[in-house]
């Protein structure tokens, strides 16, 4: 599928039972991209930052979140106008899978399987756990820490166990 391009105004919501940082995009542009429950996309914002997401509804137009550190990173500003390049998300997982998560999954054939039956949107939260981390050592560490969460819990998160579990591997 080619990607479109469009511009769009950074807004925030207020007094809403939604939260942060987001930008619309219209019902018609959505729907090129929308299969079913599958509403992931990259957006590419101002030709410099790449994030898999989600197309979200809210009374009959769709949105996309971006987070504090995008907003700050690209000193985006309230209303401001932004670039954006779309296209859907083709990947396995809704995001990348970072190469050292996949290497302890394919030595860790339990942890592998654990993590597979977890949702998709829990599989997400763990990619973007050890993606987020710039530094190879530590993203093996995350890794590790969470295929051996994962086997010794049985496939359950418990992401307080799981961040105890981090600062033990950070000081290994």
């Amino acid at each position: 599928m080619s990607s479109i391009s469009f511009k769009a105004t950074l807004s925030h919501f207020e007094n809403s039972p939604l939260w942060g940082w987001h930008f619309l995009v219209s019902d018609e542009m959505a729907r090129t991209f929308i299969e079913g429950n599958d509403r992931r996309v990259v957006c590419k914002i101002n030709g410099e930052t790449t994030i898999h997401c989600a197309l979200m509804p809210n009374k009959g137009t769709w949105f996309v979140m971006l987070n504090q550190e995008i907003i700050k990173k690209l000193q985006l500003t309230l209303h401001g106008e932004i670039h954006v390049e779309m296209v859907k998300d083709e990947s396995k997982y809704g995001m990348p899978m970072p190469d050292e998560f996949q290497e302890v999954l394919y030595q860790e054939p339990d942890a592998s399987k654990y993590f597979h039956e977890l949702t998709a949107g829990k599989q997400r939260s763990l990619l973007y756990i050890v993606g987020k981390v710039k530094n190879t050592e530590s993203r093996i560490k995350k890794s590790l820490a969470i295929a051996d969460h994962l086997v010794a819990n049985k496939g359950k998160l418990d992401y307080k166990m799981l961040n105890e579990a981090f600062k033990e591997y950070n000081k290994m």
